[in-house]
């Protein structure tokens, strides 16, 4: 725990307006926060409250630093930044209450207060999440000239994101300032009980950017450094880092008894370091403070909170039939076809042809657009996709990434809030979930937590499946963990005109899209038809017409479906083969009017049965068309196991050909393969 000695006083000249602005600007967030712990009391706000009470000069300091079209990231202790950027004390305590008058209507409350007007991209709820997004927004805002702040605690440190983070805005030379408020607790734990480096700038510096120790009780000091902070940054000199060395007066939330620190230190902190009655005392020492004009500050910020308290007990709930708005955009799916890339061919060719002939498309025809990920660049992917992009398009779009799955996900996800169109490449299905948090906290949520302020049109594309003896960790099939997301699309190209033609119709949709490409199509060859173009991926698609039974599939194990109706169409059977390829949001028109015509549905998944994504297609297509069905819908899976590495073991553990004719067989015979 550091001591409540201050550091060096800032030396500044201060003009009396400036002054009162910043006094004001303390003030009116230590009364704020008063009175939420005081609502908070009456239950008029819920859920988590952290108070900001002790570390208003940050806030105060920080913004004044900053021009209004710089981007500003907070944590969940984010009240002080957003009152502080400028966001109105009426939206952010309509928000505490969760009306729909609030900065996210409502639908982010305490924690999670955006306002894409003022560029504040909100509080995170999640330690060190935002800290990725903050290197995405850095991406964006170079070019720009503009700045990054990024605020988060000092637990944030110990998170894998904070250092994933600060490398990756360093080795990039991005305009980001990372702004530390280190209170010295984090929740619960002193800072020298969790790191084994407890000073903060060194354990930055290692990063290779400039770091500095700030007086984060000093209004002047925080300014001053942030001033220093942003014009190095803007300036193009890359990131930097500011340890601000301050201390929370309340609890870490309303729920924390605080018996991890004793009465005694809190009271030496309130009584010798309290930041607005230091700077009161040094305004006053000045003659830039009169008893007159604090008094009228003081009436002044009252009045405005108990208008901003009167305007949120008056606002009103978002009714539940808007519910599911904003979740995604509606959207039909139709996207203009690009020009055609530079030499493209046609004719016969493999997958991975003609995934990479897509990426050359959309990075020809769109300047936002860039591939991201590992090894992309000069390597040319692990399975060879954009192989000799790099010498087409240069380092700046077919940008090589370290080895860190949340950062480089998560700056995705920033840099798509900032306006760019990223591609995502991650290596194999199983690195994904590293970077999970990303996706599922921050792409597919920021849109409805926003009250549809923030839009995050990004790709991510993954290698997914098994059968190349990879054995259990490199051959998952995980598709159905994404399909359970609400807030993402979710495709699964398996032709060569679905390989080609998806990722520009991904690269339109405002929302994030994920694309899976199954590892063992990537050699497959065929034709790819001259017309090839974009690809509605709002729909299934009917790969062969029949009468008798419908296979539903997707991915890798379309061509066995495809295979297996063949054979069953020698025996009299004409099998009809779905292509679900859209695994979300499902096309259920199109499955349900299937199972209508064949009257019996096999669905075949390359992943586990239970709790499987072949599980919600049957029960989707039981309720939709139930007394159409004359068998129960039917499922066949990979068996219940680890990919195992042997051949023969790996082949039976998967559906195959004539495990799939089985199934089908039994199925109309009138009974459960």
């Amino acid at each position: 725990m550091h001591s409540p000695e201050p550091l060096p006083p800032a030396a500044a000249a201060l003009s009396e307006a400036h002054a009162h602005a910043l006094l004001r600007q303390m003030l009116r967030i230590r009364r704020f926060e008063e009175r939420c712990a005081e609502l908070y009391s009456a239950q008029k706000i819920r859920g988590f409250l952290h108070l900001y009470i002790g570390e208003e000069a940050i806030a105060a300091g920080a913004m004044a630093a900053l021009e209004p079209t710089d981007a500003v990231l907070g944590t969940y202790r984010e009240h002080g930044h957003a009152l502080a950027r400028g966001l109105s004390a009426r939206a952010v305590m309509a928000e505490m209450f969760g009306k729909q008058e609030g900065c996210s209507r409502g639908r982010g409350g305490s924690m999670h207060l955006f306002d894409a007007e003022k560029r504040f991209f909100g509080g995170n709820a999640i330690v060190a999440g935002h800290l990725p997004l903050a290197v995405g927004l850095g991406l964006a805002a170079k070019p720009r000239g503009e700045v990054v702040a990024c605020f988060f605690g000092e637990g944030a440190v110990a998170e894998g994101e904070f250092h994933e983070a600060l490398n990756l805005a360093t080795l990039w030379g991005l305009p980001v300032v990372f702004c530390c408020e280190n209170n010295g607790y984090a929740m619960g734990t002193a800072l020298d009980r969790s790191e084994s480096q407890t000073d903060l700038t060194t354990k930055a510096a290692s990063y290779g950017l400039v770091a500095e120790a700030v007086d984060g009780m000093d209004v002047l000091a925080v300014e001053a450094a942030t001033r220093r902070a942003v014009a190095e940054a803007r300036m193009g000199r890359g990131p930097r880092f500011l340890e601000l060395r301050t201390y929370r007066f309340r609890a870490h939330s309303m729920f924390d008894a605080q018996l991890y620190r004793d009465s005694e230190e809190v009271a030496l902190w309130k009584k010798t370091r309290d930041p607005i009655t230091l700077f009161q005392a040094r305004l006053v020492a000045e003659g830039l403070l009169t008893d007159d004009a604090l008094a009228a500050l003081t009436a002044e910020v009252e009045a405005e909170l108990e208008d901003a308290v009167a305007f949120a007990e008056a606002g009103t709930w978002e009714p539940v039939a808007a519910l599911l708005t904003d979740v995604t955009t509606p959207w039909d799916g139709a996207v203009p076809t690009p020009p055609p890339p530079p030499d493209e061919k046609r004719g016969r060719m493999t997958y991975r042809e003609c995934v990479r002939q897509a990426l050359r498309e959309a990075l020809h025809a769109d300047p936002r657009v860039s591939l991201m990920g590992e090894d992309v660049g000069a390597y040319g992917g692990c399975y060879a996709v954009s192989k000799h992009l790099i010498d087409e398009l240069g380092p700046d779009r077919i940008v090589d990434t370290p080895l860190s799955e949340s950062g480089f996900v998560g700056a995705g996800v920033g840099a798509a809030l900032g306006g760019l169109r990223p591609i995502v490449e991650v290596m194999t299905v199983n690195f994904s979930l590293l970077a999970l948090d990303q996706i599922l906290n921050n792409a597919a949520t920021l849109r409805h937590m926003s009250g549809g302020q923030l839009s995050v049109p990004l790709v991510i594309r993954m290698a997914t499946g098994a059968g190349r003896q990879l054995a259990a960790q490199h051959s998952h099939s995980l598709e159905g963990y994404y399909a359970h997301i609400p807030g993402l699309r979710v495709l699964a190209p398996a032709t060569h005109a679905d390989a080609r033609g998806m990722l520009w119709s991904a690269l339109q949709d405002p929302d994030p899209v994920v694309i899976f490409e199954h590892v063992m199509l990537y050699n497959r060859e065929d034709e790819l038809p001259e017309d090839a173009g974009p690809v509605d991926i709002t729909r299934a698609a009917v790969r062969r017409e029949g009468e008798d039974l419908t296979l539903m599939t997707w991915g890798g194990s379309l061509f066995k479906c495809l295979e297996a109706a063949e054979q069953l169409a020698v025996m009299g059977v004409e099998v009809e083969v779905v292509d679900l390829r859209v695994l979300r949001p499902l096309d259920l028109e199109t499955l349900l009017a299937s199972a209508r015509k064949t009257r019996r549905v096999l669905v075949v998944e390359e992943g586990w049965r239970t709790a499987g994504l072949s599980a919600e297609v049957a029960a989707a297509v039981a309720e939709g068309a139930f007394y159409d069905l004359d068998a129960p819908v039917s499922r066949l899976c990979t068996a219940e196991v680890p990919i195992p590495y042997p051949a023969h073991l790996e082949q039976a553990a998967l559906p195959q050909v004539d495990t799939i004719l089985a199934a089908a067989r039994a199925l109309l015979e009138g009974h459960d393969g």
